[in-house]
């Protein structure tokens, strides 16, 4: 049982610890504050400015959660095709690959142009960058199914939709909720990144104000909010993760007492 507390109290020191030093190095003065607030100033900046904050974050929230949804849906349509049709895989996965190459700031102010400042270039642009994560990772989930497991149900009169279900979804469900956990951080990043670039409210919105008006401290705030939209999806990812593999974590731990013995 000592690896569980090692692994809790080791990233919460690690982070006490940069904190402890950005305080101090503000405090002193060896950086100026314009260029970088205290975390105590910029706490105070959540405190004082959160209800404005918060009307932005339920936007960033909205959209990203919308597209993410749509993204994670795209995805698993075109990891079965992909997986089901070989002549589909070879003509999608190179379309798939050339679109995560295009920098997400560059196509952005082309979606707004197209689709206007509403929340419709927000939606398409997370959807955009949250479907690949999870296409790849059930792709490749699919494809690592044991050709001995996928013949033996053959042999006992299996439909293609009993393997899909019974042996081929099973194996895929790891790599599907590691994939859904990058594209849930891609979802909120880029909802910001689109608001940035026009929009009426946001979080991205209210970056580009407070940035204007010089006030860091709100900047930072900001960012704090944003890091921890992204950190709240993987817990709820993870903690969804626990309740659909179940087994997954009857194995983690066991393979933590055999470590820790």
């Amino acid at each position: 049982m000592r690896l569980p507390s090692k692994q809790k109290t080791v990233p919460a020191i690690a982070v006490a610890a940069v904190l402890a030093v950005w305080q101090a190095a503000c405090s002193l003065g060896l950086i100026p504050a314009f260029m970088l607030p205290s975390p105590i100033a910029v706490v105070s900046a959540l405190v004082s400015d959160f209800p404005l904050i918060w009307s932005h974050t339920v936007t960033t929230l909205l959209e990203a959660g919308l597209g993410l949804a749509i993204g994670v849906v795209l995805g698993f349509i075109l990891a079965v095709l992909m997986d089901r049709y070989q002549t589909f895989r070879l003509a999608i996965q190179p379309l798939i690959t050339l679109s995560q190459t295009v920098p997400t700031i560059a196509i952005a102010p082309l979606l707004v142009l197209w689709l206007g400042y509403g929340i419709l270039p927000k939606v398409v642009l997370i959807v955009l960058t949250t479907f690949f994560p999870v296409a790849v990772s059930l792709a490749d989930g699919f494809a690592s199914v044991d050709r001995d497991i996928i013949d033996l149900m053959r042999t006992m009169n299996a439909s293609n939709l009993q393997i899909f279900v019974y042996a081929k979804l099973p194996a895929a469900a790891e790599q599907f909720f590691s994939g859904l956990k990058i594209s849930a951080t891609y979802a909120i990043v880029s909802a910001v990144i689109a608001e940035w670039l026009g929009g009426m409210s946001g979080l991205g919105v209210y970056m580009t104000r407070v940035r204007k008006s010089f006030s860091y401290d709100k900047m930072f705030a900001s960012i704090l909010v944003i890091s921890a939209l992204s950190l709240g999806l993987m817990r709820l990812i993870g903690l969804l993760e626990r309740v659909c593999l179940p087994w997954k974590q009857i194995e983690r731990k066991e393979h933590g007492k055999i470590i820790a013995s």
